[in-house]
């Protein structure tokens, strides 16, 4: 009887070393990829937080009794949506707009690289549910648990970049309503949304991407049937012939916008079960990623370069240096319905952009080890403090910044 007294307090002391304490302001040691973080105010925010339904779990293997989602499809309409939008127009729009390319050349470029390169977003999809890891946290397998800070520490410089470029986007699709608003504030109006989607973590994400891609299909429709005759006619300007750098180029923006991605996909499956198919999950994010990618590159393509042989557009347009003026002067015909799609539409821009945020507080946190001890809404706080003031600036010269962030995409992986 005795023993066994001694072994059950053996065991309570066991446990109380093992179990943190979540109001302490003791170190609870160190399981920081876990959500155990050193400080007792972070212990105790994220407690806080996570009363209320926001993720904070931090990079550690989500524990596989929690991998029990079985909505498959949300694999497919979280890639439709961050990628039928108009950043992914604004990537078309790079051929006839910053290389000179014509529309036919181009259209064939985009259908080529998007068949193809979509294949790795795809693949990299996979991963997610059969891990239940964070994508930087699998290159640990192949980069050693120290030399993943290499590609942890790029991801977050690339995947900022993204985020400066979505910024612009929205804050000139907004400005274009009215003369009362600027880029500027346009960029804050998108970087806050961005904020607030992100900062709830991985399902609000889902719940999103969800519904967003549906004003986005109304307007590329809308579109298409206000701006086809112009489309139409410029099927026969002439244009002088694709020069071999040329094609490269805009092959290579094409491939940088999408692969990307392949840093970003398994960070929303990891919440799915691993009794997954791995054909399912491939499949269904391959589809979303080639029809919305090559649907808006396309779109982005054509009214591009038939903008400076239509005065309306080529004035919308700016010299090439705003697409959101595009945007709004294509639809201008459609009046007050025409402004509430635009608005609706740049609205909708955090699709890209909150994956995209997301991906970078998980990658902040796997740079090194001390750094997961910082919680992942910490991470956010600083993705938006960078973003607003860097889009801002990035916006007077939309173009070069474009294709500058792009050249910095993360192909080492």
């Amino acid at each position: 009887m005795q023993f066994e007294l001694v072994e059950q307090k053996q065991g309570e002391s066991r446990s109380s070393s093992v179990t943190p304490d979540l109001a302490s302001d003791k170190p609870v040691g160190n399981d920081l990829e876990g959500g155990q973080y050193y400080t007792g105010f972070l212990r105790r925010a994220t407690q806080l937080l996570s009363r209320y339904g926001i993720e904070t779990h931090g990079i550690a293997p989500v524990p596989a009794e929690e991998r029990i989602e079985t909505r498959w499809y949300q694999m497919f309409f979280v890639w439709f949506s961050a990628n039928m939008n108009i950043l992914t127009f604004s990537t078309g729009t790079v051929g006839p707009a910053f290389f000179s390319l014509g529309v036919n050349d181009s259209i064939i470029i985009i259908v080529v690289v998007d068949l193809l390169i979509c294949l790795l977003p795809a693949f990299s999809a996979v991963f997610g549910p059969k891990l239940g890891t964070r994508t930087i946290v699998q290159a640990r397998f192949s980069w050693g648990y120290f030399g993943a800070t290499i590609p942890a520490v790029l991801n977050v410089f690339s995947l900022q970049g993204f985020l400066i470029l979505n910024c612009i986007v929205g804050g000139q699709v907004l400005a274009s309503l009215s003369s009362h608003l600027d880029d500027t504030l346009g960029i804050v109006i998108i970087a806050v949304i961005t904020l607030v989607v992100t900062f709830c973590g991985y399902r609000i994400i889902h719940w999103y991407e969800s519904i967003a891609w549906v004003p986005n299909v109304i307007a590329f429709i809308t579109m298409l049937a206000v701006g086809y005759p112009q489309l139409r006619d410029n099927q026969s300007t002439p244009v002088s012939q694709a020069t071999v750098a040329e094609v490269i180029s805009f092959s290579s923006i094409l491939t940088a916008s999408i692969i990307s991605w392949c840093t970003v996909t398994p960070d929303y499956g990891v919440y799915h079960s691993p009794a997954a198919s791995s054909a399912r999950i491939f499949l269904y994010t391959y589809i979303a990623f080639f029809t919305s990618s090559v649907a808006c590159h396309t779109l982005g393509a054509a009214f591009a370069a038939a903008a400076p042989n239509v005065p309306v557009w080529n004035g919308g347009f700016d010299n090439s240096s705003s697409v959101g003026g595009l945007f709004y002067s294509v639809l201008l015909p459609t009046g007050a319905f025409g402004k509430i799609l635009i608005t609706l539409v740049a609205l909708s821009i955090p699709s890209a952009s909150a994956p995209t945020m997301y991906t970078f507080s998980t990658s902040f946190m796997a740079v090194a080890p001390w750094f997961a001890a910082i919680p992942r809404w910490i991470y956010i706080l600083i993705s938006e403090a960078v973003l607003i003031p860097v889009a801002i600036i990035g916006a007077k010269k939309f173009y070069t910044t474009f294709v500058d962030i792009l050249s910095m995409s993360p192909e080492y992986l």
